[in-house]
């Protein structure tokens, strides 16, 4: 907004009130207009990480006070309409009052992205860095990037404030506040730990051979001559400090002033003044014997040991002046020494390690010759030294060698693998070899580079519940000499396995009733099914074979779940589930019945305030009745019956026989005694407890010549059969003393 001043002796004073707490506006801010000294700008902006929401508040009314200097105080009001749409919205905490913080070091290197803004929705942004009393900088893609020259290497801790703006293509924004703590370096300084140095080169060194070498400490050091500017004798590796001729040096003197800094900080640098001073020297190099050493050693030489002894001649005389030194790769200089002319042995040559075994077996050194250290009269002797193996290991057997394969196993199944050990290089080099052979006593075979043991014959459990094996592990490869080797002898057992036939799962109940009540818009537990394998172990798996309406139904594991649909009346559904177990073919399968009565919630759903009540789903119990019943065997029932009839016809016979043999039955009876009458009521008594019906029964008991009645069963008392007599048995009674009890097996 405008604000106009009657003359130009100071800005006005507006002040900002709003009949709403918390408004998002920030305090006004007044810019003079350049164009006329009276006229002012007064800038109405939201707050920093301020959230506009057109459904709680869609209007602002600010009421602004302006008063410029000796002048009356204005009112006026502003209106500000807030309406729905789509919104830009950036996180916190950038959008929040005090900002994001990134805390970053001094030495960070330039234009390094320190943070990134990400407002959300993403894409068609743009970026605009409100303030611009800052080094940093701000990118198209919202990376804030450190300064292009770095940042002032202080010790104290420098604050940097970036105020951001996001806007979208739609020209909705937000804004955001980011501060930058730049905190003192703790990288070490470069430094030199001498300032000078005096160097001395032999007169004759050639082109870019090394004069000396400088090293400062620091982090990301390079190395640069400063003086003199151009040289024309010497020149320095940037990254080691090597310092080389640039042609054959002659007698002279040169002064260079080497510099070292840090190249992500090139304030951070120290400098070191070299003396070099080139000698005339005597050129000729000594000469040694032999010219090349080529040596053969077993790895088993023991450390001190000498394998080459050098005669070396200066041509100047002075062979007390001649210096041996070692020069090749670190596994060889680590491995040999110089003890004067002597190159010796310095540590195990074990041919049987992975860092001898990375150099192929041989070491490659170079003996350097010199004449008082002086580099240009030196002699170099090749030095090449081959590492033999020696056979020192006998090979070891595996712990637990025991394998077990099923009897129905096929000619030529793996049964396992004989994994034996040798600590000899190569590793495990070995041979594999079965004792005894296959036989069939023994009907095994076994691969004599792998160790698989495969079967090669018929297993039977029924004579050998297990086999015994004894497998020779004989090394090879290991040594120069053949006849080295050594050899193991280990035990393996392999056990047979009995075939086990699969069979199909077995379900309790196999036919299940239920009732359900559907609830919408979830899915809803109806039955866990109670299944088990055979063996115990083995997973079982499901699925709904037939009966699965519009896919209402649904299992996961052995568990069915009911989805609510668009179900207006109660309907039955009748779902066949398949359960099946293991990779067996053909698949043995169990089919379980499952009828379920869905009814649809008739009445409407409560309101929301209204408690919802769950009922958890239980899992069925199911309960066994055992119910004992004697079913006898039908052989037993007619043993019975003809040892009944026997009985009864030997006693008829003998009653007969009395009865002849005594015309008078009264006075048969008048002779007898009281032992013989009370023996003639037991027989009575006895004959009345085995004939078929008692004396109260309507049925007459059985005539003379009849058989003794049969035992009835449980069976013939539930379908009343009357008993069977041998003279008038109906047709029907062998059928029903046969036939098997109508409830069920006997448990």
């Amino acid at each position: 907004m405008t604000v106009s001043c009657s003359n130009a002796s100071g800005s006005p004073n507006v002040t900002l009130h709003s009949n709403e707490p918390g408004h998002p506006f920030n305090p006004i801010t007044i810019s003079a207009d350049p164009a006329a000294a009276t006229m002012f700008q007064a800038e109405v902006t939201l707050r920093a990480g301020a959230e506009l929401d057109a459904c709680q508040v869609n209007q602002y009314t600010l009421t602004l006070w302006a008063a410029c200097p000796g002048e009356d105080e204005v009112e006026e009001q502003l209106f500000v309409r807030v309406t729905a749409g789509q919104t830009l919205h950036c996180d916190a905490p950038f959008a929040s009052t005090g900002g994001d913080v990134v805390q970053v070091l001094a030495d960070v290197a330039p234009r390094t992205p320190l943070y990134v803004v990400l407002p959300q929705p993403l894409g068609g942004l743009t970026f605009r860095l409100r303030n611009h009393d800052t080094p940093l900088t701000l990118t198209r893609r919202g990376l804030v990037l450190a300064p292009a020259g770095g940042f002032n290497p202080s010790k104290d801790t420098q604050t940097f404030r970036l105020e951001i703006e996001v806007m979208d293509r739609h020209g909705h924004n937000c804004s955001g506040v980011v501060r930058v703590e730049v905190l003192p370096s703790r990288r070490p300084r470069v430094t030199f730990l001498e300032s000078q140095r005096a160097v001395t080169v032999p007169e004759g060194t050639g082109p870019l051979e090394v004069v000396t070498e400088v090293h400062a400490s620091g982090d990301n050091v390079r190395y640069a001559i400063l003086a003199p500017t151009v040289p024309t004798l010497f020149t320095i590796d940037e990254m080691t400090g090597k310092i080389r001729s640039t042609c054959q040096l002659e007698v002279a003197h040169a002064h260079l002033l080497v510099q070292a800094y840090n190249v992500l900080h090139p304030s951070d640098h120290a400098t070191i003044m070299l003396n070099i001073t080139v000698q005339a020297t005597d050129r000729r190099a000594p000469s040694c014997i032999p010219a090349l050493s080529v040596s053969q050693v077993p790895e088993t030489v023991s450390p001190g040991s000498t394998l080459v002894t050098l005669r070396c001649t200066d041509p100047a005389g002075t062979e007390g002046s001649l210096r041996y030194a070692l020069e090749g790769p670190p596994a060889s200089r680590s491995r040999f020494r110089m003890e004067g002319p002597q190159l010796q042995v310095n540590s195990t040559l074990d041919y049987d390690s992975e860092a001898v075994a990375a150099v192929g077996f041989q070491f490659t050194a170079t003996i350097v010759v010199t004449v008082g250290g002086q580099s240009s009269r030196s002699t170099r002797v090749p030095v090449l030294v081959t590492v033999t193996p020696v056979n020192e290991f006998t090979p070891a057997c595996p712990s637990g060698a025991t394998f077990t394969v099923p009897e129905t196993a096929a000619f030529g199944s793996v049964v396992g693998r004989v994994a034996g050990t040798d600590r000899d290089y190569p590793l495990d080099s070995l041979k594999y070899s079965l004792e005894g052979g296959p036989s069939p006593t023994q009907p095994f075979s076994i691969d004599t580079c792998t160790g698989e043991i495969r079967v090669v014959g018929p297993l039977d459990s029924q004579r050998h519940k297990s086999y015994r094996l004894t497998v020779r592990l004989t090394d090879i490869l290991n040594d120069l000499d053949p006849a080295k080797r050594r050899s193991r002898l280990c035990d393996v057992a392999v056990h047979l396995q009995q075939a086990v036939l699969d069979q199909a799962p077995v379900c309790t109940p196999e036919v299940q009733e239920l009732w359900i009540m559907a609830r919408s818009g979830s899915r809803q537990p109806v039955t866990r099914l109670a299944c088990q394998g055979s063996p115990a172990t083995t997973t079982l798996a499901y699925t709904i074979a037939g009966g699965n309406e519009d896919g209402r139904f649904q299992l996961e594991g052995n568990t069915l779940f009911y989805f609510a649909g668009d179900l207006a009346e109660p309907h039955t559904f009748v779902l066949l589930v398949e359960v099946w177990g293991g990779p067996s073919a053909p698949r043995r399968s169990t089919v379980v019945a499952l009828v379920v009565h869905v009814t649809p919630r008739s009445t409407p759903v409560p309101p929301s305030t209204t408690t919802r009540h769950t009922t958890l789903w239980k899992e069925p119990l199911v309960v066994t009745r055992m119910e004992v019943v004697w079913n006898p065997p039908a052989w037993f029932v007619a043993v019975l019956t003809v040892s009944s009839a026997l009985l009864l016809a030997t006693l008829g016979c003998m009653a007969r026989s009395l009865l002849c043999s005594n015309g008078d039955p009264g006075k048969l009876l008048l002779g007898k005694s009281s032992w013989d009458v009370a023996e003639q009521r037991g027989g009575e008594e006895e004959r009345a407890g085995t004939l078929g019906p008692s004396a109260s029964s309507p049925i007459s008991p059985p005539h003379r010549g009849s058989s003794m009645a049969v035992p009835r069963t449980r069976a013939q008392e539930e379908e009343r059969i009357p008993p069977p007599w041998p003279n008038s048995l109906p047709t029907g009674c062998s059928q029903a003393l046969n036939r098997p009890s109508q409830r069920g097996p006997n448990k």
